[in-house]
Formats: structure tokens, C-alpha cells, sequence
């Protein structure tokens, strides 16, 4: 029989050990608790995150092996910059990060339903307005047609989702993150749970033991705080010059 932990809703700071996460599901830790900044940001500091769908109780995870970008290395590919050829985006940080969340929320083809449910994306906003959460936004004109969102805590970035309103969207947003935070020093994005397509951009799969190390030293440095629009004149577009 399967037995998980129940977070006690009166210490938002207390979790399992990560590394007692189950194998199968791999990484699920705990259930229960609320999705409070303090609770979320507990849980970050720790390598630990919220995933669950709706009418499912929060259930909280660390899997292993773990799904991490290294910043100084993400480029696009050749293929995608021929596509994107003369196209004229343009980038933005922190200017439209409830739209970029809820674009993400938004069924994918063949999908009917979506793990960005109300409360988590209500959570999420709400660490935006406090400093903590972050979106890079690519722009057609006035159109919103990518984006990525996440959660910075120290000199370690998490990355919750993306979404593409036209091919290669994603991955411009990806990649100019990916060259902002090299620039502040931020050497990893946390991707989570590695799939094709993550591991097609060149994603790594780093064992937990080592991706909590890099948690425990990035997350006690001190990282930018606040709304980050002001970096918008630090994005680089990514197919600039390659």
C-alpha cells in the first residue's frame, strides 16, 4: 500500500526529505498543504514542487533523475533560425506574466485538460506581485506568441512552462531566459521531469543527490529581486548574430 505524507497546514515550512520520494510515481513526495508564497517557496529551496490536476488533492514532488538546462550552453538550432528568419519579434520580461500563465494553461492539441488550474495559476500570480516568479514574453506587433514562466529562487531558476502561439515561440523565449540569467549568473533552469521535447533542446537529466547540492549552494546566493521588467533592454534575440 502506498502511504505519502500529509503536509500540516500549520507549518508551511516543513517537508519530507526529498530523497524519500517514491520510484513509481517517480517523485511524488507529499499531498496536502495550500499553495501559500511562504508554503511554495519552502518547497523550491528544497527541489521540491507543486503538480497535480483538478479535483486531485496539491501533490508535491522530487524526481529523479531531475531535468535541468545549463544556461551558457542553450542555443536555437539552425533549422528553427532558417524558419525564423525575418521574422521581427520583439522580448519582454515581466511585462505580461498573467497572460503567458494562462496561455500555458491552455489545453495543448489533443489535450483536454490542463495541471494549471485555477489555484496554481491564482499562486503563481500572486508570486509575481511579491518578486518571485517570472516571465520572458516574445511579441508579433501587439500579439503575444510565446512565452515561459517561473520561479527564481536565489541564483537557481525554475522553470514552470512554456507555450507557442506560433511555431518556434517557446523556444525564443526558452533561449532568451537562458541568455538573461547566464548574464546574472544563474547556471541552471530546473525543467523538472524530462521529455523529447525538452531533451531535443538540449536539455540534461542530472541524478537528484547531485540536482539538491545545486539547490542547497544557488539557493542561499543572493539573486535580483523584484519585478524584472526593467531587464527587457538586457534580451538578446536569440537568432541575432548566430
Amino acid at each position: 500500500m502506498m502511504r505519502l505524507p500529509l503536509l500540516d497546514p500549520a507549518a508551511p515550512d516543513h517537508f519530507p526529505d526529498p530523497r524519500l520520494a517514491l520510484v513509481e510515481p517517480n517523485g511524488l513526495l507529499a499531498f496536502g498543504g495550500d499553495l501559500t508564497p511562504q508554503r511554495l517557496l519552502a518547497a523550491y529551496r528544497r527541489g521540491i514542487f507543486p503538480w497535480f490536476g483538478a479535483g486531485e488533492p496539491i501533490l508535491w514532488w522530487s524526481p529523479d533523475p531531475r531535468c535541468v538546462f545549463d544556461t551558457g550552453t542553450l542555443r536555437i538550432n539552425r533549422s528553427l533560425r532558417r524558419q525564423l528568419a525575418g521574422r521581427h519579434w520583439r522580448l519582454s520580461v515581466d511585462r505580461a506574466f498573467g497572460q503567458v500563465i494562462r496561455a500555458c494553461a491552455a489545453p495543448r492539441v489533443g489535450e483536454s485538460g490542463t495541471w494549471l488550474v485555477p489555484a496554481m495559476i491564482d499562486a503563481y500570480v500572486h508570486l509575481h506581485r511579491l518578486g518571485h516568479a517570472h516571465s520572458v514574453e516574445v511579441w508579433d506587433g501587439e500579439r503575444l506568441v510565446g512565452g515561459i514562466y517561473g520561479v527564481a529562487i536565489g541564483r537557481l531558476f525554475c522553470g514552470e512552462s512554456m507555450f507557442s502561439a506560433e511555431s518556434g515561440g517557446s523556444k525564443i523565449a526558452l533561449v532568451a531566459l537562458a541568455r538573461l540569467l547566464h548574464e546574472m549568473d544563474f547556471p541552471l533552469i530546473d525543467t523538472q521531469v524530462s521529455n523529447p521535447h525538452t531533451l531535443g533542446l538540449g536539455a540534461l537529466e542530472m541524478p537528484r543527490v547531485e540536482f539538491l547540492q545545486h539547490v542547497a549552494r544557488l539557493g542561499q546566493l543572493p539573486g535580483p529581486t523584484g519585478n524584472w521588467s526593467d531587464l527587457t533592454p538586457r534580451l538578446i534575440q536569440p537568432c541575432a548574430g548566430e
